[in-house]
């Protein structure tokens, strides 16, 4: 082949082929980088975690006050966070 050099793939050689290789994976893993750092971090969505700040007495007391429960289902509910705290205390 004529126009090849001898020596294949453009004149360049196995170490030549390799360091091109190599010089595009390092080019987009800086691309990957910066396009990572410069953009900003999402933030997760409000879930289970967000839940967890409050504690069930907290969540308790606050459906109460909405009236979403009635007090009767209040004391009882109440009573149950009792026990089981008093339980895992144990």
């Amino acid at each position: 082949m004529m126009g090849w050099g001898g020596m294949g793939w453009g004149g360049m050689g196995w170490a030549g082929m390799v360091g091109m290789v190599l010089f595009w994976v390092v080019l987009i893993a800086v691309i990957v980088w910066a396009v990572g750092r410069l953009l900003p971090a999402r933030q997760a969505p409000p879930g289970p975690s967000a839940a967890n700040s409050e504690s069930a007495q907290e969540i308790l007391d606050r459906r109460y006050a909405r009236g979403e429960i009635d007090l009767e289902t209040y004391q009882a509910q109440r009573a149950v966070l009792a026990a089981a705290r008093n339980e895992r205390l144990r």
